[in-house]
């Protein structure tokens, strides 16, 4: 057996006993289902432009975001895409050196680069959108207006909680930070 009928098999199909009485099933577990969501359309997303246009998915989220807003620096690139800052770095000396992208200096605040497509960066945006916006109602095709509806408003309601989420954890670790440290001082 390969690929998919490979792992399936591997995977137990009845509950055991055990599986029973676990309190928490992975494939239960809504913060997985988004992940494995997550990996599977982007590895059938990635299909799409890796092929034609021999970029992964950080270049393609990179190369997608500066055509939506135009110039931005890789600070804001990363913030926006939810991407650690290496991950953007590489991305933007891999579009650059395909000349699909160009820096150039911030004249209001020199130690920031501003980033831009470049006319053949654009041309690439211009033609692989109307394929990714294809690929997105291929997807959602499966669901019913009402249905798309109530997704899109579930999933910015689950965005929006989980924001909430993080910065509540930062919150907590600043101020767990500074007890930790103010309980130091007092020893």
């Amino acid at each position: 057996m390969t690929g998919q009928n490979a792992l399936r098999s591997e995977i137990p199909t009845k509950p055991n006993a055990a599986m029973r009485g676990a309190p928490l099933k992975l494939e239960q577990f809504l913060p997985y289902q988004l992940n494995v969501v997550a990996t599977l359309v982007s590895r059938a997303l990635s299909r799409v432009y890796v092929r034609r246009y021999r970029i992964g998915i950080p270049d393609w989220r990179v190369l997608v975001t500066l055509g939506q807003f135009g110039v931005m620096t890789s600070k804001a690139i990363g913030t926006h895409t939810h991407m650690h800052k290496t991950k953007v770095s590489r991305a933007v000396a891999l579009l650059e050196k395909r000349k699909l992208l160009a820096r150039r200096v911030n004249r209001a605040d020199m130690r920031e680069t501003l980033l831009s497509l470049t006319a053949a960066g654009r041309a690439t945006y211009e033609e692989l959108a109307p394929h990714a916006l294809d690929f997105a109602r291929r997807l959602t095709d499966i669901l019913s207006p009402s249905d798309r509806d109530a997704f899109q408003r579930a999933l910015q309601r689950i965005t929006d909680r989980s924001a909430q989420l993080v910065a509540e954890a930062i919150e907590q670790d600043g101020a767990g930070q500074n007890m930790d440290a103010g309980n130091m001082r007092a020893m």
